[in-house]
């Protein structure tokens, strides 16, 4: 990266500031002890700003020089209590608190690599993970009790809820109960691993790498503008890349962390107008469920920076929710394992809110051929990524496809040639339909755009006679009506005709892991079946795989933001045909959800 831009970048976001010499003094000697760790960014933001507050949960606040001392107290108790060292592996199996980021900054002081477990494992799944990943300590929150007490008596348990008084260990006990005793930073730097999603199968551990320099917080905030004294509510899952992103760039930028265990639209907007917070940093559902919880009505808030990631937004929703909530809507594309690609900014989203935006500084984006060639631009083909946080591999030993120092994404895209880089799909996700390639993406755009659809997803599946056709998951607004044929009407009209789904089920609820993504592998059949005769909506079953049991959602199905809005082609819905519904792959049904 040109030093020219990264001391303007820096500056511009006023981490070039002026301080007392002797705090700044103590600020660089921390960074250059500890590092550009989590931990080594927590210090150094505790060497300048002591007194300021750094994160915030229901339950409590601390500050930077209080997170500290609880996180050198909590190193202190895991060496002591439970033989925590260098090398070892603590999991942390926790909702967004300020617990949990103790406990991760305990670690690094220990040199303990940390496991981000996702919440949303089953218990067989939990235990794989704890196997795999060579759990020797665990961290939990209390709600996830049953579950851990399969766990093998091998892996110690720690809740990271309750007082200090509790007879059973706590985070909070363990921190009244040991010394504050500073030690020198571990011989060995722990790392971080993040699970990947598990779409597609089991999840794998992703070991991340430490930032070298202030150069990839420069990349970020280039383009991103976010600036020392930030107050930043972090909603994505800090188990996920984002969230965990997200406090890199909050202790890097001195910023006041705000925390909720649980996503819900308008706690998170009455925490935003309290504690003033002028970043929010979410997945796309989030935004769509706070969306969905506006009603269409103009939102205000303190908010200059809505940056999202984790999955990819309809179209039509990055518009609406511009429309709602401002122009400050930021979206980063990139993967656990090539952490960013580009991140697009609200003009390039205004402008054309199906592009993935520019490539930051220090960033290089190439489209290859199957056989690695480099495409030009507007060729669609494999988007490979370079930069200096990319993945140091999984903890199974196993890597991604790698060509000259560049990481495979999975994804299908293209670059204009104004630099704007377009993802097309998952390489995985393209559907054959007698002979035309299509991604499901530029389908689930298209019907995103009728006003009764809240949510979408089209996958393909398989065809006796066609090889596979696309089928559409749709889940309407509540008490908007919408028939199968006004769904195939529309999309022969926006887009190509082999695009047209043939399958058209309605649904209450998509299958979400807890991060958001969509569970694809959920919607699909299990064995290939032909097309049947198309026909209204009808409530019976679908074709589908067993997902997991998990709580149903509690919140009623909104009601559609532009209620007076029609799209022109929409026809009225059609009653029932009994005489049909027999053949009818047009279904309303009920999928489970996948609580966060």
């Amino acid at each position: 990266m040109q030093a020219a831009f990264l001391i303007r970048t820096l500056a511009r976001r006023g981490l070039l500031s002026p301080g007392r010499p002797d705090r700044v003094a103590r600020q660089l000697n921390a960074l250059r002890r500890w590092g550009f760790t989590l931990t080594g960014e927590m210090r150094s933001a505790a060497a300048r700003d002591p007194r300021r507050v750094a994160v915030i949960d229901e339950t409590r606040s601390v500050t930077y020089g209080e997170l500290a001392m609880n996180a050198r107290r909590l190193a202190n108790g895991l060496r002591a209590g439970y033989g925590l060292a260098e090398g070892d592996r603590l999991g942390l199996l926790c909702r967004n608190s300020v617990s949990m980021f103790e406990s991760m900054l305990a670690a690094g002081m220990i040199g303990a690599d940390v496991v981000l477990v996702n919440t949303g494992l089953g218990p067989g799944q939990l235990e794989n993970v704890l196997h795999n990943q060579q759990v020797s300590v665990l961290i939990h929150d209390d709600e996830f009790f049953e579950m851990v007490s399969a766990v093998p008596p091998s892996v110690a348990r720690v809740s990271a809820d309750g007082d200090a008084g509790r007879e059973t260990p706590t985070v909070a006990g363990l921190i009244e109960r040991s010394p504050d005793d500073d030690g020198p930073p571990p011989e060995q730097t722990g790392r971080t691993i993040v699970l990947t999603s598990g779409t597609t199968g089991t999840p794998k551990g992703a070991r991340r790498p430490i930032p070298p320099s202030f150069s990839p917080l420069a990349a970020v905030i280039s383009r991103i503008p976010m600036s020392v004294g930030e107050r930043i509510f972090i909603a994505a899952p800090l188990f996920h890349t984002w969230g965990y992103a997200g406090l890199q760039i909050a202790l890097a930028l001195r910023a006041t962390v705000v925390l909720r265990r649980r996503f819900e639209p308008m706690d998170t907007l009455a925490a935003i107008h309290e504690h003033q917070c002028t970043a929010l940093l979410a997945v796309p559902v989030m935004l769509q469920r706070m969306l969905d919880a506006s009603q269409g009505r103009r939102i205000h808030t303190p908010l200059r920076v809505v940056a999202t990631s984790g999955s990819a937004m309809p179209a039509p929703v990055v518009l609406r929710f511009m429309d709602v909530f401002g122009d400050v809507l930021y979206n980063l594309y990139g993967s656990t394992e090539a952490s960013w690609a580009s991140i697009a900014t609200p003009d390039e989203l205004r402008a054309d809110p199906t592009c993935a935006g520019r490539s930051p500084v220090g960033t290089k984006v190439l489209i290859l051929d199957p056989n690695g060639n480099p495409l030009p631009p507007q060729k669609v083909g494999r988007i490979f990524v370079g930069n200096d946080m990319l993945f140091e591999g999984y903890t199974d030993g196993g890597n991604k496809e790698w060509r000259n120092g560049l990481i495979a994404t999975g994804d299908i895209g293209r670059v204009s040639p104004e630099g704007l880089v377009y993802v097309d799909g998952r390489e995985d996700d393209m559907v054959i339909c007698g002979g035309e390639n299509v991604y499901p993406s530029a389908v689930e755009n298209a019907i995103a755009e009728l006003p009764q659809v809240r949510d979408v997803a089209v996958v393909g599946v398989p065809d006796r006679v066609y090889g596979q056709r696309l089928a559409a998951w749709i889940v309407l607004y509540q008490g908007e009506q919408l028939d199968s044929e006004g769904v195939r009407e529309y999309v022969r009209r926006t887009a190509a005709r082999f695009s047209v789904p043939r399958d058209v089920h309605f649904v209450a609820e998509l299958p979400r892991n807890a991060t958001g993504k969509i569970m694809r592998r959920y919607l699909a059949p299990s064995a290939p079946t032909s097309p049947a005769p198309a026909g209204p909506a009808q409530a019976g079953p679908a074709p589908m795989r067993q997902a997991p049991t998990h709580q149903p959602p509690t919140h009623q199905p909104p009601t559609s933001p532009r209620s007076s809005y029609r799209a022109p082609m929409s026809p009225p819905p059609r009653q029932p045909d009994p005489r049909s519904a027999a053949d009818s792959n047009d279904v309303t049904m009920h999928l489970p959800r996948i609580e966060d």
